[in-house]
């Protein structure tokens, strides 16, 4: 709750501060003496914009400073700690407004956006003053009123209706998506099969374009390695078949070098060694001269083999073009296509599934929709019956308040089982507007613009007391008894006190029969100059309240009259209250 506003500078406000307390809040006061100024600071605090006309005369810069009791798991404390604010001792909340019309915020010692301001209030303070309707202003917080009054009754179909809504909405996006792009989807599928058929009947093998290479070269250049080869070998081996070829061969010199080692190799382990080393090499070199003939056996020139290999390699080299740089890259290329290729086969069974999904889906959520609304109007009808009621302790017996339930139709639109097709929203079909008929034989009309602005307050004071809302712990009335008196006067007071029996009500009044209910009763006195300064708010108790209300019933605190007045009002709200 508000435990306390420090107001500076602000209209007729010189330096006030205006002590809180739980239950019924009443500040009173002289006419012009400032009690409208509060609700103006309370405005500033929760975000409104800045105006720099009510910086007052003589000030450079106006201030609202509040603080604010909420527990450490309150959603006010936890915006205000994501905003960097401290709210260990309490959230404080300041505005500035200079003279110039800049404005400043702080919340828990921290400068903030204003915006955070208006965050907090959401979750504060509801302000119901003459021209601050907006949750009668707005529809759609309509729906909000009569969704919070329905309780379980409304939230669990509501609950079922948007599950089912979900995934009816998903499948049917995700079916026209695949619709949209059916052209795509053929067209690609069909690039890819003849891809992949191209590939298929080349059948390249892994590694098969080095071997192919390889193989080239050697029929290319045959001749040149036949006579490599034959050099070699006749250099290592020598040729029987050639008596003209008389130089010295590899085996021989190695046989002549092991003949003169052979005589002293018994006489020294080292020489024996070398010795054994060089009989390897013999046998090394007979093996590989043995196998340099058995590559000449094997090396032909083969031109049609060579046509074959050409042939092969413009083949590959063709697929390279279209699918990769290199024969890795299209085999690589050609396993991704097929696993593509598949899935885009698949997508058929994809859309079938997905109509056979909106099919079933449709008429389940528009069930769900019809059962949403169903709850709606049970509902809307007890909250009508119930405001009307309080309405009539409140100066307007005449008013009857109702809540029209209705659909919006559209073409192409979510089916009800009725048959018509109606426009669907994540809350549900319906759109909730809260009517009144201000009199007897007057049509209903929306309560924004069928009622003043007193009486939309009354409204207001009447739903909040119906519903017993505790989405904000605070609520502030700006002369919720605008235009009543007497005993109507009286009603709104115990209407506004069983309010603050589950929440902090604020209220500017200037009916003593309303103030007469306050757990707490402030003053807004002005000084002879005009303006409000640091006394100017007082609490009054005893004596003092009773000269207060005595001069609000007959405009003189020392009339005993009034006061005999007085004293009756307060023993009437405190036998209520008991």
């Amino acid at each position: 709750m508000l435990k306390e506003i420090r107001i500076q500078g602000l209209g007729v406000i010189d330096d006030a501060t205006i002590p809180l307390g739980a239950g019924l809040n009443v500040l009173t006061g002289e006419t012009g003496a400032g009690k409208t100024m509060v609700v103006s600071a309370l405005g500033l605090l929760l975000g409104e914009r800045a105006d720099s006309g009510r910086v007052r005369t003589g000030s450079d810069r106006a201030s609202v400073e509040g603080l604010v009791d909420v527990p450490p798991d309150h959603p006010a404390a936890v915006r205000a700690k994501e905003a960097g604010g401290d709210v260990q001792d309490g959230l404080i909340l300041a505005r500035t407004v200079a003279g110039t019309g800049r404005s400043r915020a702080f919340v828990g010692g921290r400068s903030a956006p204003v915006s955070v301001l208006a965050d907090l209030g959401e979750h504060l303070v509801a302000v119901h003053g003459q021209a601050d309707q907006w949750r009668l202003q707005r529809p759609d917080q309509h729906r909000v009123v009569l969704d919070a009054f329905g309780g379980d009754a409304i939230r669990k179909p509501q609950e079922r209706y948007q599950e089912l809504l979900h995934d009816w909405r998903q499948s049917r996006r995700e079916l026209a998506d695949l619709m949209a792009q059916r052209r795509e989807r053929a067209q690609r599928l069909a690039m890819l099969t003849k891809a992949l058929e191209e590939i298929e009947q080349v059948n390249p093998q892994p590694g098969e374009d080095d071997s192919l290479r390889e193989e080239a070269d050697r029929l290319t250049h045959v001749d040149a390695l036949q006579d490599a080869a034959h050099t070699a070998q006749l250099a290592l081996l020598g040729d029987d078949h050639d008596a003209t070829h008389t130089a010295a061969t590899v085996t021989e010199l190695v046989a002549q070098a092991r003949s003169a080692l052979n005589a002293a190799a018994g006489l020294d382990p080292t020489l024996a060694g070398l010795d054994k080393r060089l009989q390897e090499v013999g046998v090394l070199a007979g093996e590989l001269g043995a196998d340099l003939a058995s590559y000449l056996a094997d090396l032909d020139s083969d031109p049609a083999r060579l046509a074959q290999i050409h042939e092969r390699r413009a083949t590959l080299t063709a697929l390279q073009r279209s699918y990769g740089d290199t024969l890795e890259d299209v085999l690589e290329w050609s396993r991704n296509a097929a696993v593509e290729a598949g899935e885009l086969a698949g997508t058929s069974d994809r859309v079938e599934e997905l109509e056979r999904a909106v099919a079933e889906l449709e008429p389940a959520v528009g069930e769900a929709a019809s059962a949403l609304s169903e709850a709606r109007k049970v509902a809307a009808a007890d909250l009508a019956e119930q405001v009307s009621d309080e309405l009539d302790h409140l100066a307007m017996a005449s008013a009857q308040l109702s809540v029209q339930v209705s659909q919006r139709e559209e073409q192409d639109g979510l089916p009800l089982p009725d048959g018509r097709r109606v426009l669907a929203h994540p809350h549900g079909v319906d759109d909730l507007e809260i009517l009144l008929a201000a009199g007897s034989g007057t049509p209903p009309r929306s309560v924004a613009k069928a009622a003043s602005g007193g009486e939309l307050s009354r409204v207001m004071l009447a739903l909040e007391v119906v519903t017993g809302s505790g989405d904000v712990p605070t609520f502030v009335f700006d002369e919720v008894d605008a235009g009543i008196g007497g005993a109507a006067a009286l009603d709104v007071g115990a209407r506004l006190q069983a309010l603050a029996q589950h929440a902090q009500v604020i209220v500017v009044t200037h009916l003593a029969q309303v103030a007469a209910y306050a757990d707490r009763h402030l003053v807004v006195r002005k000084e002879d100059d005009g303006h409000v300064t640091s006394s100017g708010v007082v609490l009054v108790e005893g004596r003092e309240r009773e000269s207060e209300l005595a001069r609000m019933l007959g405009g003189k605190s020392d009339s005993s009259t009034a006061r005999k007045h007085a004293r009756e009002l307060l023993a009437a709200a405190a036998q209520v209250d008991q």
